[in-house]
């Protein structure tokens, strides 16, 4: 009987590990979900925003905000859950599950991102897709506004015109609209709740 060669072996090992990991990767998959079970009141106001690989609509979810195509090849990284919540109430279980279950999180707004942070890493995550968080309130008196995280330039200049013909924002300044992947820190948490609403403030127009 011939004795296994260390080639053999080593694909035998390789198997077992690639095994392994996705085994753990289901399990904390299944865990964030149930996690969400318990931790959201009323879960069935948001399981129908929970998108897992198994919903015909992933894909499309995935790719409504991608902008720079080589994110949507079929070797990029695809991520385990996407969430997409209506009200920041809902975030906060999110995270807290996310955490418990070791899986990272990316958070993708108003589709400004070209680089991929807010949707793509390597390890396991979930993505936090805050497009339905998109309402953008103009006070013209006051010469602010509240702008939703999901929010793109676009819908922001156009609530602005509603409002009046003198007031504007410029785009070109370094003040962020939308806040893009990190990891799972407490320092997130805070930011992603705060930043589910940003006010910003008003230019008159010449």
């Amino acid at each position: 009987m011939k004795s296994p060669t260390i080639s053999t072996l080593i694909l035998f090992l390789s198997l077992v590990f690639s095994w392994s990991c996705a085994a753990s990767v289901d399990g904390n998959v299944n865990g964030f979900l149930e996690c969400l079970k318990q931790e959201c009141h009323g879960y069935n106001s948001i399981s129908s925003l929970v998108y897992t690989p198994i919903n015909s609509s992933f894909p499309s979810v995935l790719n409504f905000s991608i902008r720079n195509m080589r994110f949507s090849l079929d070797s990029t990284p695809k991520p385990q859950v996407i969430i997409t919540p209506k009200y920041e109430s809902q975030i906060p279980p999110i995270i807290y599950c996310a955490k418990q279950n070791k899986l990272q999180i990316r958070t993708r707004s108003g589709g400004h991102d070209f680089e991929g942070r807010s949707y793509v890493t390597d390890v396991p995550y979930v993505i936090v897709d805050l497009l339905n968080l998109s309402e953008v309130t103009v006070d013209a008196r006051q010469k602010t506004a509240w702008v939703g995280a999901g929010a793109t330039i676009g819908m922001l200049y156009y609530r602005i015109a509603e409002q009046s013909p003198t007031l504007a924002f410029a785009a070109v300044f370094p003040q962020p609209l939308v806040l893009v992947g990190t990891s799972v820190e407490e320092a997130m948490a805070y930011c992603l709740e705060s930043m589910a609403w940003l006010q910003i403030m008003l230019l008159m127009q010449e």
